[in-house]
């Protein structure tokens, strides 16, 4: 699929160009030839700040509060030595417009809107709802009872472990041609998988805590009722589904030290200390997992961390806003892999989205291995143990999803633009999309 070229687009990315250019000279005109020291400089404090957060995550007593130290030490010296140089205007003004770059730069190669099917109102829909979600949203938002005016048979979860997927195929048995879902990404994950395989349209209902699939469908977070108004206005999507091992995801499945952390019974009433607890031993002891990685033609191994997203994320490490998904129709599993095993690698990092210890790549089937007969996975959140090989497939357009008309939409996405699709549109010239090349 290819993206036709637009003198919008265009403006766009000639705009991002000259702001790109602007950036990278205001540091030599402000300090000449020594621009270039002040440049290294700054280099060095992310790379240091990056060692030490390796020692911080990676080792225990005096080492780790070294670590410590050193992240906020680091940048805090260079941002005093700018100051002192005369130097920090400057370098606020090239980092704003570095920001215009990329900002300017993702507007103009931003995939064009899928556009949205009209969809008639549902004569009998059905939802199953979590009370315990987002700490007590379907209550505080009376979702239930919102959901009963509007004609939807609620299904309300209780305490202890219940098959919503056998809920949901006993909804479609007796007719229902809407399945809902007011929960965490887990539980619609289950749901949408059964309403995939019947064909049923399928409804988010933003109550879970972090609601990763909403976001990117454009749903209201903050106003889960919201969602409701796809029922009587609504039209409908076409989405793809991510398997891993046979179970479905919508977001993403990872595997290695995440999924070992969220393995860990503590975790979820101690989140912080378990983490600093495990990540030293996950990280560099003699039990840290060692993951191998086949994707479409490209060999890995030694991977301590590996991130399978339906579709890919266009940042790399996103934790405040999680979830920034450009499209959710590429085809395409994105791939997230980390090899991070020394202080010097870690002070690679600071190259970002080019570093050493990083891959990025998307691809159609993953395949992941271990020298374990299981894998720990973290599957849209909820902790299983997966059969080694693990193969992770996607399933385009394998999902139906009902949207408000009115939905806020979706960002332009986030992290580092394709400079090379840039200069093409600047150039005049149609550019890929993203989901053109592995």
């Amino acid at each position: 699929m290819s993206r036709n070229v637009s003198q919008q687009d265009a403006a766009w990315a000639r705009l991002a160009l000259l702001a790109l250019a602007a950036a990278v000279l205001v540091p030599f005109v402000a300090a000449s030839l020594r621009g270039v020291l002040w440049a290294l400089l700054g280099i060095a404090g992310l790379a240091l700040a990056a060692v030490g957060l390796w020692w911080t995550l990676a080792r225990f007593g005096a080492m780790r509060i070294v670590g410590a130290v050193l992240c906020m030490a680091a940048p805090l010296t260079v941002l005093a030595l700018y100051a002192a140089g005369g130097m920090l205007g400057p370098a606020a003004l090239s980092l704003a417009l570095w920001a215009v770059a990329v900002g300017t730069a993702r507007r103009a190669v931003a995939p064009g809107p899928t556009e949205p099917v009209p969809a008639p109102p549902p004569s009998r829909p059905w939802a199953v709802m979590n009370p315990r979600s987002g700490g007590g949203k379907v209550d505080r938002f009376r979702l239930a009872d919102r959901a009963r005016t509007a004609g939807v048979r609620v299904v309300l979860l209780g305490a202890g472990h219940q098959d919503v997927a056998g809920l949901a195929e006993d909804a479609v048995r007796d007719g229902a041609d809407l399945l809902a879902v007011a929960g965490g990404d887990g539980t619609q994950a289950l749901v949408a998988e059964v309403a995939a395989r019947h064909g049923v349209p399928f409804m988010v209902i933003p109550a879970g805590t972090r609601n990763h699939f909403a976001l990117d469908l454009g749903l209201d977070r903050k106003d889960p009722a919201r969602a409701l108004d796809a029922l009587t206005d609504g039209v409908e999507l076409r989405v793809d589904l991510g398997f891993a091992a046979g179970r479905v995801f919508v977001n993403n499945a990872s595997f290695g030290t995440y999924a070992a952390v969220v393995g860990e019974p503590a975790y979820r009433e101690e989140k912080r200390q378990t983490t600093l607890r495990m990540m030293p031993g996950l990280l560099s002891g003699p039990s840290a997992p060692r993951l191998r990685m086949r994707a479409d033609g490209t060999c890995a191994d030694g991977l301590q961390a590996l991130l399978v997203s339906n579709n890919p994320y266009r940042r790399a490490v996103d934790a405040s806003r999680p979830g920034r998904r450009e499209r959710l129709d590429s085809g395409r599993l994105g791939v997230l892999g980390v090899r991070v095993e020394s202080a010097v690698r870690a002070a690679g990092m600071a190259r970002g989205p080019r570093a050493a210890g990083l891959l990025r790549i998307t691809a159609e089937e993953v395949v992941v291995e271990a020298d374990t007969p299981t894998v720990p996975a973290g599957v849209d959140g909820e902790h299983v143990l997966l059969p080694v090989p693990v193969v992770c497939r996607t399933a385009p357009g394998a999902l139906r999803v009902r949207v408000p008309r009115g939905r806020m939409g979706t960002r332009w996405g986030s992290g580092a633009p394709e400079w090379p699709r840039v200069i093409r549109l600047a150039l005049g010239r149609r550019a890929a999309t993203p989901g053109d090349d592995p």
